[in-house]
């Protein structure tokens, strides 16, 4: 497997504000309330990731990425969702479908309230946690599985994980300084994701000078922010955010250079499952036609070093990895 820029160097101090935007990136994540973290923990921090590299630590699990990844199930809650709006708004038909996975063989569950399809109209707050708290509630106890929430909104975050939620999936990549400061207190892990512009907007004309760059260096200034916030950087996992304001030419770059957007050792997730991209490569329309090419990156992407998989497919994906592994790594039983 490549190795490609692991970042592991010590971060440099760019704690205060009035830094410049980077092009392609949008604003810098706003940490003028923020102390600058002393450089020594800084670098005490990112030693502990390099000394545990692959190990991703959960509210209540730890998982080990160094020789196997992981499939995370998509659940929409939602009844505008791009590819299965409407499905499992019933709290009965979503815990069915949670359980149907998990024994296909997810181990994450990303439960979301508010679709973020390009052109996405904004959920309110209060309708958002209407649609997910009684789904979360439903599978808390659930051993087998790990509870993600899929939320922009900390006040829906902070309620999801005191329901049982232990991963925080935030597209905007944990920007806004309330959404770190509910990491950093309720110990939730945290995905990071990278978006050009917002979901409404966000496909209109997405533009980079160089898209693997412009991502990787995104995700350092969030590790940045992360550690001035006090959060553990072995709680965070990083997503490109594959088709959040990109071309299929920019999605095609980044998947093919996986690796040069990892930092400080930390785990990658991706999602490609169902993406209106896969049908512009194959030349299909239907979105039934997009299993086959998401099985095929499955197995593309763990090979060039993601960890974490979010696919609507959980069994032929779960194989897909599988086989891959054994590949990788030699046969283990199943």
């Amino acid at each position: 497997m490549s190795q490609g820029n692991r970042s592991g160097e010590p971060l440099e101090d760019r704690s205060q504000s009035g830094d410049p935007d980077v092009p392609g990136l949008g604003p810098r994540p706003d940490r003028s309330h923020l102390l600058p973290l002393p450089k020594e923990v800084a670098r005490s921090l990112l030693t502990r990731t390099e000394s545990h590299p692959m190990l991703w630590l959960t509210r209540n699990r730890t998982f080990d990425f160094r020789r196997r990844g992981v499939i995370m199930g998509v659940l929409n809650v939602t009844p505008d969702s791009f590819s299965d709006g409407g499905r499992w708004v019933d709290v009965d038909a979503a815990g069915a479908h949670a359980r149907e996975m998990a024994s296909q063989g997810a181990e994450i569950i990303d439960v979301g309230g508010e679709s973020t399809r390009p052109g996405a109209e904004p959920v309110d707050e209060s309708e958002e946690l209407r649609r997910v708290l009684p789904v979360i509630e439903r599978l808390a106890g659930t051993q087998a599985i790990a509870i993600s929430i899929d939320t922009m909104k900390p006040a829906v975050a902070r309620a999801a994980v005191e329901r049982g939620a232990e991963i925080i999936n935030d597209i905007t990549g944990l920007r806004h300084p309330a959404m770190r400061e509910v990491v950093r207190e309720t110990g939730a892990a945290a995905i990071i994701m990278h978006m050009q512009g917002e979901p409404r907007m966000m496909q209109t004309a997405p533009n980079y000078e160089d898209v693997t760059r412009e991502v990787g260096e995104f995700f350092r200034q969030a590790l940045e922010s992360c550690l001035a916030s006090g959060i553990d950087p072995m709680r965070l996992a990083f997503d490109p955010g594959i088709g959040f304001g990109k071309t299929v030419a920019h999605n095609l770059a980044l998947l093919g250079k996986l690796e040069l957007v990892r930092v400080g050792e930390r785990p990658i997730v991706v999602g490609v499952s169902r993406k209106s991209f896969l049908g512009k490569v194959t030349g299909s329309e239907r979105m039934e036609d997009r299993t086959w090419p998401t099985v095929a990156l499955t197995s593309f992407l763990r090979e060039r070093g993601a960890n974490i998989l979010r696919v609507h497919d959980v069994r032929p994906n779960v194989q897909a990895l599988r086989m891959t592994e054994a590949i990788l790594h030699g046969v283990q039983p199943a």
